[in-house]
């Protein structure tokens, strides 16, 4: 719990005085009827908290530069955690996980407006937990009518999102290794679905294998819902149904991630469900991974994420000029956005508690710089649908190749280089796989 503590005293530092906070956790969502989806702890939260039920609140207090944390969580209950699970309670949350003092949630309103009395900003996120948006309002507009009680409201509302997300962004050593362990993790299921893909398999029954080899090494949860893309269904960005078998001579685009101790792991590979890339896919596959390389080069403290794919669009556009895909002028086609076509989305993003992490990117004009630390996605792709004004040997192919790439103080460092992604490296693991399987 050390390293929570850590971040909560963080996060002190950059709450003014004589102000209060207060940080909501995630809750459990019906899936249908009286069934949960399984609990995910809300990202903000569990960075400060570290704690992993449903509907609790933690609150940070700031007065003449004292510092305290109170927890509101759930009640023991016996008749609950008989049918729903353990629980922590209000005397553990204090013993186990170092807060100051901790309440019932259930009395949330009567104690946070003694909390919050007399307090002159208040800090939480704005906007986005309604349940929360209700209850302060309530508490405030009560403090507001004790005026000549001598009750004190804040004056001054500030969105905590602001300041966690700035914490976030660099990663701790800790985080580092948790991120590298989920990134290995990965690899390791895209490595096991290069090895059993085969024609006639459903994109489903490869995502169980995906799947399968993220629970044996420790990961039973995907950091978002897998994407299994064969043939043209690869030009669907975030298609999610894998339910098409798997054809011969097409590709099959596979973008997975474990989630590991609550952080992201986030990988794509493009291989031939066959085992053998074709002359056309061989083609645009090495584009792709030409270009990929190169961004990665460019990672560095100092460099911009918007600077980086301005030369990945740069050499996809005249790689696709080459390969005949595009015609006329590199300049134009960029600065009219032809490219669009083909490739859609950015070249990257941050990566940490959540797949597409938080963090600021600044502006066009006023990007914001990778520092070291920080760990972002590098992944160019190329997506040539069955509507594309081409030769049809170029149709229903699409190719991404992505890998978590942790920023160092003199360039890059590749967590998720174990997954192969050259052209002979995948072609030797397939054919190693049939020969032997």
């Amino acid at each position: 719990m050390s390293m929570f503590k850590q971040r909560r005293a963080q996060f002190f530092t950059r709450m003014k005085n004589n102000s209060i906070a207060v940080i909501p956790a995630g809750r459990e969502k019906i899936r249908n009827n009286d069934c949960e989806f399984p609990f995910r702890q809300d990202s903000d939260f569990h960075y400060l908290s570290g704690f992993n039920e449903p509907g609790a609140c933690l609150v940070l207090i700031k007065n003449n530069d004292r510092c305290k944390t109170v927890l509101f969580n759930r009640k023991k209950d016996k008749s609950a955690e008989i049918w729903h699970g353990y629980r922590l309670g209000q005397s553990a949350a204090v013993s186990e996980l170092g807060f100051d003092s901790a309440f019932d949630i259930a009395e949330f309103e009567h104690h946070i407006y003694e909390l919050m009395d007399g307090f002159s900003t208040l800090i939480y996120p704005t906007f986005q937990n309604a349940a929360l948006d209700k209850s302060l309002s309530v508490v405030i507009n009560k403090l507001r009518a004790g005026a000549r009680q001598g009750a004190v409201a804040p004056t001054v509302i500030i969105d905590s999102s602001r300041i966690v997300h700035e914490m976030r962004l660099i990663k701790s050593e800790n985080e580092i290794e948790l991120l590298s362990q989920a990134a290995e993790i990965s690899a390791a299921g895209h490595i096991r679905a290069m090895k059993a893909c085969r024609s006639g398999m459903w994109e489903y029954q490869l995502q169980a294998e995906v799947e399968h080899e993220f629970a044996l090494q420790g990961a039973p949860e995907t950091a978002y819902n897998s994407i299994v893309a064969g043939g043209e269904n690869a030009c669907i960005l975030h298609y999610t149904e894998n339910n098409r078998k798997l054809q011969n001579g097409e590709l099959v685009l596979i973008d997975a991630g474990a989630e590991y101790q609550g952080y992201a792991g986030d990988i794509t590979r493009t291989f031939p469900v066959n085992g053998v890339f074709s002359e056309h896919q061989t083609k645009l596959y090495q584009l792709v991974l030409d270009v990929q390389r190169s961004a990665i080069s460019q990672v560095k403290p100092g460099a911009a994420l918007i600077d980086i794919n301005k030369n990945a669009v740069q050499q996809l556009v005249d790689g696709l000029l080459e390969l005949g895909l595009m015609q006329g002028d590199s300049e134009t086609l960029i600065k009219d956005e032809v490219y669009k076509a083909f490739y859609m989305h950015g070249i990257g993003h941050y990566i940490g508690l959540d797949v597409h992490d938080v963090g600021d990117y600044g502006t066009l004009e006023n990007p914001c710089l990778l520092e070291a630390g920080m760990v972002v996605t590098i992944e160019p792709g190329l997506y040539v649908g069955s509507d594309a004004d081409v030769d049809p040997q170029w149709m229903k192919i699409g190719i991404r190749i992505e890998d978590d790439v942790l920023v160092t103080e003199h360039g890059a460092e590749v967590l998720s280089a174990d997954v192969p992604k050259s052209i002979t490296e995948i072609e030797a693991l397939m054919a190693d796989a049939k020969q032997h399987g």
